[in-house]
């Protein structure tokens, strides 16, 4: 019988794609003029650090959870365990829509953008669930998260951090 490959077409288990949504937020965050780093692999409760880029501004350092959702057409929710809330600042959740994995029709056009959410660590805590089989989540379907998504939600950490946008004169 040959073993199937943890590389290939395993609905559950997509290596490449999970670890390019790391790279995916720090590219966006570096576009922001916000310096991060990855954490060690396996570091438990954060992935990123992110600093100001210039240390004699601010020495501050934050510590960033990514989660990741591959499917366009999954369930808008994510694990978090409730131990790891006092391992992060923010939690942001990229939503990759690589493809529909769910549904039996697939839309005419497939291809959606990703979306990235950036979570402060408050929101985490009041919208965490034990849900029935005992896994940990945070459902976001039907939550207005509109000053949390994309460009909005980086901002909370260039914000955070002190960080002008780069067109400012200041």
């Amino acid at each position: 019988m040959k073993e199937k490959s943890k590389y290939t077409s395993n609905a559950r288990s997509y290596p490449v794609v999970s670890l390019s949504a790391e790279y995916l937020v720090m590219g966006y965050l570096m576009r922001r003029n916000i310096l991060t780093y990855k954490a060690p692999q396996n570091n438990e409760g954060y992935d990123l650090i992110c600093i100001h880029p210039d240390p004699s501004k601010s020495t501050k350092a934050l510590r960033i959870q990514v989660k990741s959702r591959y499917q366009s057409d999954c369930d808008r929710a994510f694990p978090v365990k409730e131990k790891t809330f006092s391992s992060f600042d923010y939690l942001i959740i990229a939503f990759l829509n690589i493809g529909y994995f769910y549904r039996k029709r697939i839309p005419d056009n497939p291809l959606i953008e990703p979306e990235f959410y950036t979570l402060p660590n408050q929101f985490i805590r009041e919208h965490h669930h034990i849900v029935e089989s005992g896994w940990e989540k945070v459902k976001t379907k039907n939550l207005a998260l509109n000053q949390f998504k994309n460009e909005k939600g980086f901002e909370l950490i260039a914000i955070d951090l002190n960080i002008l946008p780069v067109n400012s004169n200041k």
